[in-house]
């Protein structure tokens, strides 16, 4: 049954607010993908990122990305995907064994530890059960210092020391020192699970026919971490803290994964389980971690009848866009029956939770693997209570739980 669930943010209201602007956000993307230059990734937070994060699929202008993308897209195919996601529903049902025995949990900080722990083995092949609340916060910290110093309106040198620099130096040693152990390990396991590494190891750079250096590496692996990491959780965190409220779809999806078998799930189940699908796609629709999407105009340039001179931030404000009332029935409504194949008339640019035209997320097909295959393997195992009315927002770069979100949560009798 639909229920209305709305997440808490703070400002909402920053993605967008009338129609009008809506309806904008919404023909950009469409009207604005061309190839001709006219908006790149040149915004102070793609130039901040690359400062201090290093070049990767995320900040880089066209040019530069066409390559890695090129070089990097193979990484990601149907068959390498399901190789990663071989043990995510796995790791999934075995934690929330875990949280079934501790009766309550804070849904945002489980989820964390639960996508750091798949991308650990997934992509990694390293085991951070240990260690997830160790990296989570050095990561969470690394990308907040970047954000920070993008919004503010005067920058110190890169120069000057500064305690928040000390900082962030030292919540990337962390994070760095973790994905080198990893690579390391990829080098002397052949074995093992690092099939991502592994793959980074053969790649050629399009631009020199050189193999890809173990700084670029470091620096994409820093990316897809990020990126598996706060985003995926934070879908997670909101799926089960609205099926909590609702116990009909949660049953749903108990039972299309119970009719799957006692096995654990794989990627190769994700045809069985269209409704679990469908409860991610409308977590991502109510809630996107990528609350909104930004270029910098290189030249003037008109979109629907508005003139856009060089040099401006251009925002298209996903939220806005997910909850437009003119393009979604009751948009406040958590209603997964609206992504069924068969009655949907979602059009391509209505729905962005991963952006869209030549630069969508190339993780797309991961991400909705992981999350799906995640839930269904945690809600067949357990049953879960919401304890809050609201889900608090925050955006310190992507949108993620602002808060404690607390569930009840028991081992699962029956599927029905």
């Amino acid at each position: 049954m639909p229920t209305d669930r709305r997440p808490r943010a703070s400002r909402p209201e920053a993605c967008g607010s009338d129609s009008r602007d809506h309806h904008l956000a919404a023909r950009c993307p469409r009207r604005s993908r061309g190839r001709d230059g006219a908006f790149d990734k040149e915004m102070i937070v793609h130039v901040q990122t690359r400062t201090w994060a290093g070049d990767n699929l995320f900040n880089l202008p066209h040019e530069p990305w066409l390559d890695q993308r090129r070089a990097l897209q193979p990484l990601f195919t149907k068959k390498h995907v399901a190789v990663y996601a071989d043990r995510m529903a796995e790791i999934a049902q075995s934690m929330a064994a875990g949280w079934a025995a501790s009766g309550a949990i804070d849904l945002g900080r489980e989820t964390r530890r639960l996508t750091l722990r798949v991308l650990g083995h997934s992509l990694f092949g390293l085991d951070l059960s240990d260690h997830a609340d160790d990296l989570g916060p050095p990561l969470t910290r690394s990308v907040q210092f970047i954000t920070r110093r993008s919004l503010q309106p005067v920058r110190a040198p890169t120069w000057m020391p500064t305690p928040a620099r000390h900082r962030f130096r030292t919540a990337m040693a962390v994070v760095t020192d973790a994905i080198d152990d990893a690579m390391a390990a990829a080098r002397t396991d052949s074995g093992g699970d690092a099939e991502l590494i592994r793959l980074f190891f053969e790649l050629t750079d399009p631009a020199t026919g050189e193999q890809f250096t173990d700084r670029t590496i470091r620096q994409e692996l820093f990316a897809f971490l990020f990126a598996g990491h706060d985003t995926t959780a934070t879908t997670l965190a909101y799926s089960l803290w609205a099926l909590g409220h609702d116990h009909e779809v949660q049953d749903r999806v108990a039972a299309e994964a119970a009719e799957v078998g006692d096995r654990h799930l794989q990627a190769s189940d994700l045809a069985q389980l269209p409704y679990t699908v469908q409860v991610i796609h409308e977590a991502l629709r109510v809630c996107p971690p990528a609350a909104t999407v930004a270029r910098m105009a290189m030249r003037d340039v008109e979109v629907d009848g508005y003139r856009i001179p060089a040099g401006t931030n251009a925002v298209v404000g996903i939220y806005a866009l997910h909850h437009d009332p003119v393009l979604w029935d009751h948009p406040e409504r958590f209603d997964p029956d609206r992504f069924d194949r068969e009655r949907s008339t979602i059009s391509r640019w209505q729905y962005l939770p991963f952006g869209g035209g030549p630069r969508t997320c190339i993780g797309d097909h991961f991400a909705i693997l992981e999350a799906t295959l995640a839930l269904a393997g945690i809600v067949r195992a357990v049953c879960v209570e919401s304890l809050s009315d609201d889900f608090p927002l925050a955006t310190p770069f992507t949108m993620v739980a602002g808060g404690p979100v607390p569930a009840r949560v028991c081992a699962r009798t029956t599927a029905a």
